[in-house]
C-alpha cells in the first residue's frame, strides 16, 4: 500500500510574504510495504525498524542504530511518519486508532506476506508520530538456534506451577517462550492457550492443540482472559506479561489448581523478580503471597543480550533459578546475609542453575564477548573483574570488534520516492 505526503514546495512566496499566491504542494508517495522490505534486506540481524521525524529510516543491527538514506527519503517529515503509521494501522483496526488518539501510543501486530511479521508501537512525541517495529523471526526458533541452556528443556516435562522469563525489552523473552511452547507442541498432546499483546509467533497445531488469544481483539484484558482460561481446560497457559496484581493473583491460582503458567516480567534478575511480584500486593498480604509463590514457582529465567566480540550479532546470557528446597525457603522467608537467591544459583550447578556473572565470565574466557562489554553487562563488575584477574593483561583492554558487523551500506537505489 502507498501513502502520499504533501511537502511544501520551495517557492518565492516563502521568501516574500507579499508575493502572489503560493505554488501548489508537491506530492511524494511512500510505499510502506516496499520501504519496510528494503529496510529488512539492507543488513543481516535486523532487530528493529524505526521511523522518526527529522531522520532517515533507521534499523537496529546488533544493538546499534543505522540510518538508511534511501534516494528521495533522506529525512522523514512529520506527515511521512503520520501517514506511514495510518498505513500500518490500516482501516479496520479501530482499537489501535482509538488507543493512539486517546492514550498517545498503540501496540499492534503487522505482517507482510512473504516478508515478515512485526510487533509495532506507534506513539506521539513533540506533536508528531514515531514508529518502532520489532522484527518477529519468520519461523519459531529452536533451543539450538537461540543457544539457550539445554537444561531449560526440562520445562516441557512440568505438569504445573509458574515459569517466569524476565529481562529488559528486547532481551529475547518472547523467543525463549516460543521455543518452549513449540517443543511442547511437538511432544505433548496438551491443550495450550496463549494470551498475548499482540500475538507474535504463530503456532500451528502439532501434537498439541494451541489456541492464541490477542488482547483487545479477542479479549479486553489479561486478567479477564486468564480467569476465563480456567474454564477452558488448558494444561498450559502462556500469559504475555504479568502487568498487574489481579493477573498475578489469578496466575498463582491457576498454578495451584494444576496448570502450568508461563509469563514474562520486565525485571533484571531473579531477586528483583520476586520483589516485583511480592511488591504489587498490600503489605498485609505479602507474607501469604511469598508462601504461595515459593510453592508455585518452578523456574525464574532472566536474560540479557550481549554484543559478540566478532561483531556477528548478540548472544544471550541466561540466569536460571530453579525451585529447590533451598530456593523455596529463600523466597518464602526472604533473603538475608549468606542466604540469597544469588548464593543458591552459584551453588546450584548440579541442579541446572547458573547466574549472570558466571555465564559472562565463561563468555569472556572463551573469547565470545569482549572484556569491557562483559563488565558493562555484569551484575557485580568488581567481583567479576577479580574472578578474571588471571587473564593476560592484554585481554582486559577493549578489542575493536568489526564495525557493527560491517555496517550496512547506505543503499540509495533500493527504493525511490515518487515525486
Amino acid at each position: 500500500m502507498g501513502t502520499t505526503t504533501q511537502v511544501p514546495a520551495a517557492t518565492p512566496a516563502q521568501a516574500n510574504p507579499q508575493a502572489a499566491p503560493q505554488a501548489p504542494l508537491t506530492q511524494r508517495n511512500i510505499h510502506t510495504a516496499q520501504l519496510i522490505t528494503a529496510m529488512l534486506k539492507s543488513a543481516a540481524h535486523v532487530s528493529d525498524l524505526i521511523f522518526s521525524p527529522g531522520r532517515a529510516p533507521q534499523i537496529e543491527v546488533s544493538g546499534n542504530l543505522v540510518e538508511l538514506k534511501f534516494k528521495g527519503l533522506e529525512k522523514l517529515l512529520p506527515d511521512d511518519t503520520r501517514l506511514i503509521a495510518l498505513d500500518i494501522i490500516g482501516k479496520h483496526n479501530e482499537h489501535a486508532s482509538t488507543q493512539l488518539e486517546r492514550d498517545g501510543s498503540a501496540d499492534l501486530s503487522y505482517g507482510l506476506s512473504g516478508v515478515g511479521r512485526f510487533r509495532v508501537n506507534i506513539f506521539r512525541q513533540r506533536g508528531s508520530y514515531a514508529i518502532v517495529m520489532r522484527v518477529i523471526p519468520e519461523g519459531i526458533p529452536s533451543f539450538e538456534q537461540l543457544k539457550i541452556p539445554p537444561q531449560l528443556q526440562d520445562i516441557v516435562e512440568l505438569r504445573n506451577g509458574i515459569v517466569l522469563v524476565t529481562g529488559p525489552t528486547g532481551s529475547g523473552k518472547s523467543s525463549t517462550l516460543a521455543a518452549i511452547i513449540d517443543k511442547m507442541n511437538s511432544e505433548k498432546a496438551y491443550h495450550i492457550l496463549t494470551i498475548e499483546d499482540p500475538i507474535e509467533f504463530l503456532h500451528r497445531h502439532k501434537k498439541a492443540t494451541i489456541h492464541q488469544r490477542e488482547l483487545h481483539t479477542d479479549t479486553p484484558t489479561f486478567s479477564l482472559s486468564l480467569r476465563a482460561a480456567l474454564r477452558q481446560a488448558p494444561k498450559v497457559i502462556l500469559v504475555g506479561e504479568m502487568r498487574d496484581r489481579e493477573t498475578i493473583e489469578i496466575a498463582l491460582e491457576a498454578a495451584e489448581t494444576g496448570h502450568l503458567v508461563m509469563s514474562t516480567l520486565h525485571t533484571i534478575d531473579a531477586s528483583k523478580t520476586v520483589e516485583r511480584v511480592i511488591g504489587v500486593f498490600p503489605l498485609a498480604d505479602q507474607q501469604s503471597i511469598r508462601t504461595r509463590l515459593a510453592k508455585a514457582f518452578r523456574y525464574i529465567i532472566s536474560q540479557r543480550l550481549l554484543p559478540r566480540k566478532d561483531g556477528q550479532g548478540r548472544i544471550a546470557a541466561v540466569e536460571i533459578l530453579k525451585s529447590t528446597m533451598r530456593t523455596r525457603d529463600y523466597v518464602e522467608k526472604g533473603e538475608g546475609e549468606g542466604k540469597t537467591l544469588l548464593d543458591a544459583m552459584r551453588d546450584g550447578d548440579t541442579d541446572g542453575m547458573q547466574h549472570f556473572d558466571g555465564v559472562i565470565e565463561r563468555y569472556i574466557r572463551e573469547g565470545i564477548v569482549d572484556f569491557e562489554t562483559g563488565m558493562g553487562f555484569a551484575s557485580n563488575a568488581g567481583n567479576l573483574r577479580l574472578e578474571l584477574a588471571d587473564l593476560p593483561q592484554t585481554s582486559t583492554a577493549r578489542q575493536s570488534a568489526p564495525s557493527a558487523a560491517a555496517k550496512p551500506e547506505k543503499r540509495e537505489t533500493e527504493i525511490e520516492i515518487e515525486r
